[in-house]
């Protein structure tokens, strides 16, 4: 979408209208001139933005789709390549280092920690990222007539991507469509190769919860530096994803439950997929990459508050948490204690 254009063509239509309800001028008993000036004014402000539209990636981390993209015009973008964690291939860059990933333990009788002592992932290996989505597409009988009676609001050529994609592997087993799954080094991988898994392929939504969100960020003021000014150093995404996931609602985990896979365990079902990006450089997610060499992208800002959907939309829209009240800015109980 080209905003320019659309605000021109806004100004234009009112122009139109102007026009046509000129002979209406005796009998309303206003000037519609002074209307037609006033529009005109209106686009004579010191910004050219005339529309704001703000898309909220759901589920997906900023380097989850940006990791490797860069800027144009000499601007620039804080990502994983641009830090040197990973290469323009995908591969672990000379500072992959500052996403290292680690295992964690709780010993004490805490039910829970903010940041648990750590140590590595046997063998230096990243938990197996596990499959995510169905095996074939969402639509039945990938029939794309229905494709597009339930989603009217596409360019032609985007129907095919809902009517294919499907892991056509098993769930919640080793995602074999990426590369080394069993042997990733212990930080961000690349999801996609190009052949086994595209862009347009499910993918499994990694973890996205208020006290996990904490725990994966991992913070403590003896990790601050003058580099992490918050004491955050996000070590534990893999850790919490599959020690508790989107959680058991304080069941106890079953007798068989294993942090790696096991054909005989029961899993969180996640593995790690929280690490895995898509790689704008070898032309994955197009469109977003198009966005952003067009418009503004917000790198420095992910979210306004650890957890999911309905918490950050309500941020969004209030700049602030919902919270009853008596009408005169005093908190209340909520009904049924809830």
């Amino acid at each position: 979408m080209n905003f320019k254009r659309l605000a021109s063509q806004t100004a234009s239509g009112l122009r139109i209208g102007v026009t046509s309800a000129a002979i209406l001028q005796l009998s309303c008993g206003f000037t519609l001139a002074q209307a037609a000036q006033s529009i005109e004014s209106n686009s004579l402000t010191r910004s050219p933005i005339k529309h704001l539209i703000v898309i909220i990636g759901e589920n997906r981390s900023f380097d989850h789709v940006f990791a490797t993209y860069q800027s144009k015009n000499g601007e620039q973008v804080f990502n994983l390549l641009s830090q040197g964690i990973v290469n323009k291939d995908g591969t672990p860059g000379p500072n992959f280092y500052k996403a290292e990933q680690r295992a964690a333990a709780d010993p004490t009788a805490d039910k829970f920690l903010l940041a648990p002592a750590k140590s590595a992932f046997p063998n230096n290996a990243l938990p197996a990222p596990l499959v995510g989505g169905p095996k074939d597409s969402y639509v039945t009988g990938d029939s794309l007539a229905l494709a597009k009676t339930s989603e009217n609001g596409l360019a032609e050529e985007y129907y095919p991507s809902l009517v294919s994609g499907g892991t056509g592997l098993t769930a919640h087993t080793p995602d074999t469509r990426i590369k080394n799954v069993d042997s990733l080094k212990p930080g961000p991988f690349q999801l996609t190769n190009g052949k086994t898994f595209t862009y347009t392929d499910y993918a499994a939504s990694p973890v996205h919860r208020f006290y996990q969100m904490w725990q994966q960020l991992d913070c403590a003021v003896g990790h601050i530096t003058p580099e992490r000014p918050s004491g955050c150093d996000a070590s534990l995404f893999s850790w919490v994803e599959t020690t508790v996931g989107a959680g058991a609602n304080g069941l106890a985990q079953p007798a068989n439950f294993s942090t790696n896979y096991s054909p005989t365990a029961v899993t969180t079902g996640e593995g790690s997929t929280a690490l895995g990006f898509y790689n704008v450089q070898s032309g994955d997610v197009p469109y977003f990459k198009s966005l952003a060499d067009n418009y503004a992208m917000s790198d420095n800002f992910h979210q306004s508050v650890n957890g999911g959907t309905g918490a950050n939309h309500i941020m969004l829209g209030h700049g602030d948490a919902i919270w009853f009240s008596d009408g005169k800015g005093t908190a209340l109980k909520p009904p049924h204690s809830t």
